[in-house]
């Protein structure tokens, strides 16, 4: 199965790090399709733990490719940061390559980032501030300046003056803020040209090529389902394709060479930044799961919002991602609670929902159905396979899977990447 897609079944922070990370070793090429730095994946490997934002997981594997893929907003000086750390810790870096295709995100669409959230007051997104939603939407208007650009510094600043033209009247006559200098921002981009050119390859010829081989390539995706500019809770999503879909667009690979997509999911649910959150805990409850499973953003070190697992957005994710295999994480984060209750339906003003509605505004209302299973006392942390768990975890897992649209092939016990236990293979 050379082509396999790991996503992300909720609002993100699900763990694909690890899950990648348990993968690396049976695949030859990791490959970032979408997002920027505005998500994190947290890897720990012989107690040492690695905090991830723009680079594939898969740099942390040796003899692994890792891609940085056409859909990819790069942000070059947290992408030469980010390189720079891994190096200092003993990481070998030299077989990342990066997409001639992939866009710049120029220090003005940070700027602009930040000033249009904070303009926005209360209807606010939820926005990092690090300029991705503002990069997309440049390339979607074809005034975006990609990769390439930076070897000819001629387009490269007439790219950068035809993008100014309109944000610096947005800037100086909306939002009260000084122009900024083409000048300036041609000389920060270019500074860069020399390091990265290395780096840089026809990502999607190399990546079919490789297939092309029979090598096995991962597509890793950045945030997750719901939170996919077409498919999630719509305006409070991601700039980008989160599904198994944005893997062929932000790659150049067809969808016909994807053989598996195995979708990340936490054993309860959190998200982060503004938007519905059906089974969203307000109470000492939320805040146990906050504190146990330590549910703070790797990028932006914000409290995650916690709550139960809900079964209608797992299915919902199967759906439109095509999933062939759950990976189920964090079920030790549950260990210890009388009851777990389990979203199985909304209710709507009345009307039971059993799958999403497709009204944003009847998601904003809806209030959750629960079915409650009981839990366990027992530590799961060393357990190596099914039968290791109490009777309580496995009946919590089967229950869930039986409700969530496909099978759960992998579940993690624990921060280690050792920590889990595999019911079936995912290569």
């Amino acid at each position: 199965m050379p082509g396999i897609v790991l996503v992300g079944a909720q609002w993100g922070d699900e763990g694909k790090g690890k899950a990648t990370d348990l993968l690396g070793s049976q695949v030859d090429y990791v490959v970032k399709f979408n997002g920027g730095n505005n998500a994190g994946h947290t890897v720990v490997i012989g107690g040492q733990t690695y905090a991830l934002h723009l680079l594939p997981s898969g740099i942390l594997t040796p003899g692994v490719t890792p891609v940085i893929g056409n859909g990819v907003v790069v942000d070059l000086e947290v992408l030469f940061q980010e390189i720079s750390a891994l190096e200092r810790r003993g990481v070998d870096t030299s077989r990342l390559i990066v997409s001639s295709n992939a866009h710049l995100i120029p220090s003005y669409n940070r700027t602009l980032d930040k000033v249009t959230e904070r303009f926005l007051g209360k209807r606010q997104i939820g926005t990092t501030g690090r300029g991705i939603g503002p990069a997309y939407a440049d390339k979607m208007q074809r005034v975006g300046l990609r990769i390439q650009d930076l070897f000819d510094v001629s387009i490269l600043r007439q790219k950068v003056e035809a993008a100014l033209m309109q944000k610096n009247h947005l800037l100086v006559k909306v939002y009260n803020r000084r122009a900024i200098s083409a000048d300036d921002i041609v000389d920060e981009l270019e500074a860069y040209a020399d390091r990265i050119r290395p780096m840089v390859a026809d990502t999607a010829l190399v990546l079919n090529e490789a297939l092309d081989r029979g090598a096995t390539v991962l597509f890793e995706g950045g945030q997750a389902t719901m939170l996919d500019v077409d498919h999630g809770t719509y305006p409070f999503v991601t700039s980008s394709n989160a599904t198994a879909g944005g893997a062929c667009t932000g790659s150049g690979v067809g969808p016909g060479r994807i053989d598996r997509v195995i979708a990340v999911i936490k054993a309860y649910a959190t998200r982060v930044g503004a938007g519905p959150f059906v089974t969203e805990l307000h109470d000492a409850a939320g805040e146990r799961l906050r504190e146990i499973g330590h549910e703070y953003g790797t990028t932006t070190g914000r409290p995650r919002r916690c709550g139960w697992y809900d079964a209608p957005v797992a299915r919902y994710a199967a759906r439109i991602n095509g999933v062939t295999d759950f990976v189920l994480t964090k079920l030790d984060v549950l260990t210890g609670w009388d009851k777990l209750p389990v979203c199985v339906a909304y209710d709507v003003n009345g009307s039971i929902h059993h799958e999403l509605p497709t009204s944003q505004s009847d998601i904003h209302h809806a209030r959750p159905v629960y079915e409650y299973l009981p839990g366990w006392d027992q530590d799961i942390s060393g357990s190596r396979s099914f039968g290791d768990l109490p009777p309580n975890a496995r009946e919590y897992v089967t229950a869930i899977e039986e409700l969530s649209g496909a099978r759960i092939s992998v579940i993690g016990v624990g921060a280690g990447r050792d920590a889990v236990i595999q019911r079936h293979a995912l290569i």
